[in-house]
């Protein structure tokens, strides 16, 4: 199965294209992406369509349908996003040589790696409103944030599978230990939403000066903070004065608990923890050797250990007033 994932041949990606009608030109390109494989695709007649062929293993079926359920509750809402096509069932999740996939329409758009303040207040009402709808919707089959699937758990199969040199194995776990004994307190009480958790500039797509959400494939429950802390970036001026931009329309529609800002170090720590037991979890797939050529290297896990070291030292020694 993941064999027939990891090399999908052209006929194969035509083939899933004109599941809901329609014939391919035979024009087609791989779009940027690593965890799943995803294309675009001329078709003969209509709009190119995006087919989006997901990983095997990592998600099954339900938690598939639950972030196309969580997309369609937003249209409905109004907040900008891209649903999959369906088929005459109300079908959107397919299947071709064991591995599942979904078809959505093209949307063309920039990325704006850079926000100014009008696209910050109008992200800011977008993303209030999305944790509105994501806050009624309990008990998806999605992931929780939390120390146990972010820190403790990535931690076990980085050592158990013997991904860290063994010189570097017990520092690296003595740092995150560290880090998860440390944030430990600081996640008691957090109210969760589910939300779209990988919530970066680089998954915002601008048509003029019309927003839309993308790829809530890292959908799960977090504490609302975390698509704040991923949109606005670093804890220098530059990113305070974003949050507090982002935050002041934000509240506009949608109570932000200002205490929580105490959680973006933290966050960010799990997130570098994560990372790598990502990239380990994916080690078997060329992708990742070719876009991750140092990992596993002693100088990779040094570097982790250094990085891990100084967050672990901005959590001890957060000042009080860096994000307002």
């Amino acid at each position: 199965m993941l064999d027939n994932f990891l090399q999908i041949l052209p006929e194969v990606i035509f083939d899933a294209a004109e599941t809901l009608g329609g014939r391919c030109t035979g024009r087609f390109y791989a779009l940027n992406a690593m965890e799943n494989r995803v294309y675009d695709i001329e078709m003969e007649e209509g709009p190119h369509v995006v087919i989006k062929f997901y990983r095997p293993g990592r998600w099954n079926r339900a938690t598939i349908q639950a972030e196309h359920d969580f997309l369609r509750a937003l249209e409905e809402n109004e907040i900008p996003v891209v649903c999959p096509l369906t088929d005459d069932r109300g079908q959107s999740i397919f299947e071709i040589n064991q591995v599942m996939f979904t078809i959505f329409p093209k949307r063309s758009g920039r990325l704006e790696p850079e926000l100014n303040p009008e696209q910050l207040t109008r992200l800011g009402r977008f993303m209030a409103r999305l944790h509105n709808v994501g806050a009624a919707v309990k008990g998806a089959p999605r992931l929780r944030l939390d120390l146990q699937t972010y820190g403790r758990e990535p931690l076990k199969f980085l050592i158990d599978e013997n991904f860290i040199p063994l010189q570097l194995a017990s520092r690296f776990e003595t740092i995150v230990t560290q880090i998860c004994d440390a944030i430990t307190p600081r996640f008691e009480d957090v109210n969760y939403v589910l939300l779209h958790g990988d919530c970066h500039a680089g998954n915002i797509l601008w048509n003029r000066d019309d927003p839309y959400f993308i790829d809530f494939d890292d959908m799960l429950y977090a504490p609302p903070v975390q698509d704040i802390w991923m949109l606005t970036g670093g804890d220098d001026e530059y990113g305070k004065e974003q949050r507090e931009i982002l935050l002041e329309a934000y509240e506009q529609i949608r109570t932000f608990d200002m205490t929580t800002l105490q959680l973006i170090e933290p966050l960010r720590a799990l997130r570098m923890i994560h990372f790598s037991a990502w990239i380990a979890r994916r080690w078997e797939d060329r992708a990742f050797k070719m876009g991750f050529p140092a990992f596993g290297t002693e100088r990779y896990w040094q570097e982790q250990i250094e990085a891990l070291a100084l967050q672990l030292e901005k959590i001890r020694y957060q000042p009080t007033d860096l994000y307002r």
